[in-house]
Parts: C-alpha cells; structure tokens; sequence
C-alpha cells in the first residue's frame, strides 16, 4: 500500500505546485499568502508518504483529498484535478491493502 499511496502523493505535490502557478495569475491572493499555502500542503503530501502505513495515515490522506477538491474555488479546475485524485487514492488504498494481503498469505504459505 505504501509504494502506491505514495506515488499518488508525490503526483499531487507535483500538481499542487502547478497550481500555484496557475492561481499566482488567475486569482487576487497575495503571493505570500499563495505560496506558503501551496508550500505547506506540497510538504504535507511529502510527509504523509512516511504516515501512509501508520494508524490514520489512510484519513490524513482523505482530509488531504478533500482539501485539493476544495481548492477548485480558487482554480475551478481543480474540482475535476481533485475528484480524479481523491480516486487514484482510494485505488491506491484499496488495491495497496488487497497486495500486502496478498504478500502476506504468500509469505505464510512459504
């Protein structure tokens, strides 16, 4: 789950800083203002990589997800950007836990 989880994440960070771009020239938010924000969640999906597998690491990531949707007020495009990554990670999710189920009754059986 950690390997997919974190592909998803570091595809976001890489989404979230584009953004900032587009915003920087389509919205009246001042720049400092623009960048420390895109700069956090940049950092936050990076440090939720090493979270993913711990005790609400999955939840952080859905917080994570919804605050990209939400960001679509500020760059509409990002309603669909968001929605697409909020169902990358429930397949990253979902198919991660069904592999290290997998992984797991391969190395009982061995």
């Amino acid at each position: 789950m950690r390997t997919l989880c974190s592909a998803t994440l570091i595809s976001e960070c890489l989404i979230v800083g584009l953004v900032g771009l587009v915003a920087y020239r389509m919205t009246d938010v001042p720049a400092g203002t623009l960048w420390a924000v895109c700069g956090v969640v940049m950092a936050l999906c990076v440090l939720l990589c090493g979270f993913v597998t711990r005790p609400g690491g999955v939840a952080m990531g859905w917080a994570l997800q919804v605050g990209l949707v939400l960001s679509g007020f500020l760059v509409p495009m990002m309603f669909f950007l968001g929605a697409c990554f909020a169902g990358l990670w429930w397949a990253s999710v979902h198919f991660g836990r069904r592999v290290d189920e997998l992984k797991a009754a391969h190395a009982a059986q061995a």
